[in-house]
């Protein structure tokens, strides 16, 4: 890792535990999600780059999309971490604890700080693995995808310090609105996308093209787990 891109992760997180992540990969994947859902379901790992910056936007329907996450594009797929960018409120706590030691760093959605944002970016330039959820919330029935500008934005600042981003649309979806026990999930990863021009409204034009793509992944998503209708 780049000198300076350790030395601005120190000030946000603590990155990557050597001992917390490989034990939290066991038991969030091999325990939980294993015995949890009777069925974890993959499509479009593909479409999933291994190599060069990596941009993850998914769509956001349950505390469990994360661990669906790492589980479909984490270290034992791709052989790189998810690292996410998340709000202030969740890096507080016992959960905020194990976020931290789990390359997670937080970001003010309302203002965003200089420090979060170059870090984000130095990230990209290091040609690793961000994820950003677009919606900014948790949105259980998904009647209509509304993006924030935020992923839009970071996306172009990164082309600006030339990053040849790749801007991987996902979406999730289970067999209940609120996943129970022995219920079903699955994760669909569609073509990347570039991002083209600067501006207010270049954002607004890719975060159309984007919403589509998520739209269109989390519909194959939901016809995995046999809940073709996101609103039922």
């Amino acid at each position: 890792m780049p000198l300076a891109l350790a030395d601005r992760e120190t000030n946000l997180c603590l990155g990557v535990d050597p001992f917390w992540s490989p034990l939290a990969m066991v038991i969030t994947q091999d325990i939980v999600l294993n015995n949890y859902f009777r069925d974890r379901i993959v499509l479009g790992i593909d479409n999933l780059p291994l190599k060069g910056a990596v941009l993850l936007a998914p769509t956001h329907r349950s505390r469990w999309d994360g661990l669906m996450l790492t589980m479909a594009a984490g270290r034992r797929v791709t052989g790189r971490d998810c690292r996410f960018m998340v709000t202030v409120t969740e890096m507080k706590g016992s959960q905020g604890w194990f976020l931290e030691r789990l390359g997670c760093f937080p970001v003010d959605q309302l203002r965003p700080s200089l420090t979060s944002l170059r870090f984000a970016i130095d990230l990209m330039i290091d040609n690793q693995q961000l994820v950003v959820f677009p919606e900014g919330k948790i949105n259980r029935l998904g009647k209509s995808i509304r993006l924030k500008q935020g992923l839009a934005r970071l996306a172009q600042l990164a082309v600006l310090k030339g990053v040849d981003v790749q801007v991987v649309p996902v979406g999730l979806g289970y067999s209940d609105v609120k996943p129970t026990l022995f219920s079903k999930a699955a994760i669909c990863f569609a073509k990347p996308l570039k991002v083209e021009g600067t501006g207010r409204d270049a954002a607004i034009k890719f975060n159309a093209e984007l919403a589509s793509s998520m739209d269109t992944a989390e519909q194959a998503a939901l016809k995995a787990v046999d809940r073709e209708n996101k609103e039922t």
